[in-house]
């Protein structure tokens, strides 16, 4: 059986891209800016922290020199100043937030269930700059339960 759906009965459309303030997870915003305002979909900027560990004598332990609100207070602000410099307040795209304490990628897959789109840069903040693709990214290919997009730097905008 087929069943169409009006307008008012469909589900929310839902775009939910990564931001950490790299380039990349600029880029990335911007694409899924765009994408939205064609769909008409709303966005949703997910931003993820989690508390860094140091190696100590028998093992990792988490860092007591700042405590967990410090730690989402800094990714509520970065993911505030990315939309700030990015977004354009006279769009009409609706744009949520979501700062969740967690690892990048799992936080993403997590925020990605019941959405069209998952949008990430290719690469972030990590470690091995020549790579192709990050690692949350490649998680993120792997496993997401929507169609994603990975955006590299220099794609065309």
């Amino acid at each position: 059986m087929v069943r169409a759906m009006n307008e008012q009965s469909s589900p929310e459309r839902r775009i939910v891209v990564g931001v950490d303030g790299s380039d990349q997870s600029r880029l990335a915003l911007r694409w899924a800016l765009r994408q939205a305002e064609l769909t008409g979909a709303t966005v949703q900027a997910v931003i993820a922290w989690h508390y860094p560990a140091m190696v100590g004598g028998y093992g990792w332990a988490p860092v007591p020199a700042m405590d967990a609100a410090d730690f989402g207070e800094v990714a509520e602000k970065t993911l505030a100043a990315v939309l700030a410099d990015e977004a354009d307040p006279a769009s009409s795209v609706r744009v949520t937030t979501s700062v969740v304490e967690g690892i990048a990628a799992q936080v993403l897959l997590e925020a990605a269930n019941g959405a069209e789109l998952l949008v990430v840069g290719s690469r972030g903040h990590g470690g091995f700059t020549g790579a192709l693709l990050g690692s949350v990214s490649q998680h993120c290919a792997h496993l997401s339960p929507c169609p994603t997009v990975i955006v590299r730097a220099g794609a065309k905008e």
